[in-house]
């Protein structure tokens, strides 16, 4: 390295590069400091004080630059950090570089996957981590993604970027909020954690719980933790689904929850359980394959069976395999398959059919049955024998009426 100007008087006399080579000298950090000029006739300067004074001691460990540029490349040579700031520090004893107001771009294999601004930006020595502080705007410019939060960390070597406190993310598909998200930049994909809600535009819908996965190629969203699923219809919440997981698909408009499933129904008032639903958002059908629970809060009827398939909008029940309809007074209708339509409250029942009830105490079989479970009013027909046996089951509330 050339001899550095070690006066004020030299250090004038320095050209360009002199003077550049003497600041990086006193600048051990693994970065590359572009100083720009700005302004008729200015020239980066440094004056240094009196060596008696303690302003002297203190510039030779904290030093002030104006217009500059903070860069940090892998071991190939590629960029994987710039910032550009209007004034930086540098100190010396904790070894970490300050920028004020910084914009920066970060970047994955050479390419920019975030562009930042901020208040302040802490920049470690061995160039592994950047920090940026104070209302932070994080834009991925791929997919236009943004992040709003008051805490940046950059860990390229990790894949990383996380962003704290607060946090505010908003695309064409997602608004959420959380106190903490995680991306992965190479696979596009957030981990939000802490209070989330996110709010999808397309299906209207709300997902709240602590910890959700975005990925944002796949356009998926998916849920490890308990969670609740509000449906909305006019800015209402119109269906509202839990469970322990679950994973919506943006594209399809198709929400998966498995794991202590539970779709609850305005209208009509019903809550569907199993531990596997599918729910098709765009045609109202609920589909599940494994065993399932129906419950009617207003009639107070239960049907159970191996699977079935709800239409929202038709209002109506298919169930099939082992089916069990239950109503308020016990009364109990068995078959292999059932249609529940419930706006007109009417049970169709097909194969094996049996039906009890306790009071007067009655026990009919046959191959179908028709009818109302709350009313106590079915209809058992198809006996074992050549001629069918059709068999009318009247409740005493009836005779006690005659």
């Amino acid at each position: 390295m050339k001899q550095l100007c070690n006066n004020r008087e030299r250090y004038k006399n320095c050209s360009p590069a002199r003077t550049l080579s003497h600041l990086l000298y006193l600048l051990p950090l693994s970065l590359m400091v572009v100083f720009g000029l700005t302004g008729c006739g200015n020239s980066a300067k440094l004056t240094k004080p009196p060596a008696d004074t303690p302003q002297a001691q203190n510039s030779e460990s904290k030093l002030t630059f104006f217009e500059v540029t903070l860069e940090q490349a892998d071991d190939r040579g590629r960029p994987i950090w710039k910032v550009k700031a209007k004034r930086a520090k540098y100190t010396k004893e904790q070894q970490i570089g300050q920028a004020e107001s910084p914009y920066g771009e970060l970047y994955q294999d050479g390419q920019i996957v975030y562009q930042v601004q901020a208040q302040k930006a802490d920049i470690e020595q061995d160039g592994k981590r950047l920090f940026l502080k104070g209302n932070i705007v994080a834009t991925d410019p791929r997919n236009g993604t943004v992040l709003r939060g008051n805490e940046l960390e950059w860990r390229p070597q990790e894949d990383l970027l996380i962003v704290r406190h607060q946090i505010n993310g908003t695309h064409k598909q997602l608004q959420a909020v959380a106190q903490e998200a995680r991306v992965k930049t190479r696979t596009q994909r957030v981990d939000f954690s802490g209070g989330v809600v996110a709010n999808c535009i397309e299906p209207p819908l709300q997902m709240r719980t602590e910890h959700l996965i975005w990925q944002i190629k796949d356009e998926k969203l998916i849920g490890d933790r308990p969670l609740q699923i509000d449906r909305y219809k006019n800015n209402q919440i119109s269906d509202r689904g839990r469970g322990d997981a679950a994973e919506v698909n943006l594209k399809t408009k198709i929400a998966s929850i498995t794991k202590n499933a539970q779709i609850e129904l305005l209208e009509p008032p019903l809550q569907i359980n199993s531990n596997s639903v599918s729910w098709n958002l765009s045609t109202e059908t609920v589909t599940t394959n494994a065993p399932v629970r129906l419950y009617h809060r207003g009639e107070k009827v239960t049907v159970t069976a191996n699977q079935g398939q709800f239409k929202i909008l038709e209002k109506t029940a298919y169930l099939t395999g082992n089916v069990r309809g239950v109503g308020e007074h016990r009364q109990v209708l068995n078959s292999q398959t059932l249609t529940w339509y419930l706006e007109r409250k009417l049970v169709e029942a097909q194969g094996n059919v049996i039906y009890k009830q306790l009071d007067p105490p009655m026990t009919f079989t046959g191959e179908n049955a028709v009818g109302n479970i709350e009313t106590e009013n079915i209809v058992v027909s198809g006996g074992n024998s050549r001629n069918r046996v059709v068999t009318e089951i009247i409740p005493k509330k009836t005779f006690n009426s005659q």
